[in-house]
């Protein structure tokens, strides 16, 4: 499932007429690399969801797909939502063990080989110029928390997360049962971290870090 509904406007003006997802990077476009990094790795179904200029990417998919089934789901709130609410609206359409994956990733094809495996997490080492959610682990790589608050860097035990996920149905079907509490009391404008973050410190969900290395993703 590829998350791809926001508006991208930290990289504005590029995406003042082209979703992110479909920026291109080196003459390639960030979906193109993606959805060849999925059919490298033997998959056959590729959800996305899709929000501001959708219709680029329903087009795009139409014309390049490599064999992969692909569905869109709209979201109509993708303007006062955050990934939270994208990630619910998967909710019924997902029904399977699945590889979570945000729209704006570079990575090298090689990597999402740990990561076939489910509840595993893509981690990387900290870097000066990364920011954003990091969490920590143990020696036999469990995850122990999550910080979703962090925009600094972070000397330590500390990694990054790249923002690719893979659950068991059992674990997704935990993460649907909080997703409904957290929909339903009006909280769409959260990260997707946040229930990740309760679920680990209570028990209901394991995951285990598989590091990328720092210099073959973005």
């Amino acid at each position: 499932m590829l998350l791809a509904a926001g508006t991208g406007k930290r990289l504005q003006p590029l995406t003042n007429s082209t979703p992110k997802c479909l920026i291109d990077i080196k003459d390639t476009s960030i979906l193109e690399r993606l959805i060849d990094n999925l059919c490298d790795n033997g998959f056959k179904r590729l959800v996305i969801i899709v929000g501001y200029l959708g219709h680029h990417i329903q087009m795009f998919v139409n014309e390049y797909s490599r064999g992969l089934k692909i569905e869109l789901i709209t979201s109509s709130r993708f303007e006062t939502t955050n990934n939270i609410y994208s990630l619910w609206l998967a909710r019924k359409i997902i029904q399977e063990p699945f590889l979570l994956i945000e729209s704006d990733l570079i990575f090298q094809s090689s990597q999402l080989e740990g990561l076939l495996y489910p509840n595993k997490i893509a981690i990387s080492l900290m870097r000066p110029w990364m920011n954003g959610t990091t969490i920590t682990m143990d020696s036999q790589n469990k995850i122990q928390s999550f910080n979703v608050t962090s925009n600094k860097f972070t000397q330590g035990a500390h990694y990054k997360t790249v923002n690719i996920y893979s659950f068991s149905e059992k674990s997704w079907n935990k993460i649907v049962e909080q997703l409904e509490i957290y929909i339903a009391s009006g909280n769409v404008n959260e990260y997707y971290e946040v229930i990740f973050k309760k679920m680990l410190a209570d028990g209901s969900l394991s995951m285990e870090g598989v590091l990328f290395d720092s210099k073959f993703w973005y």
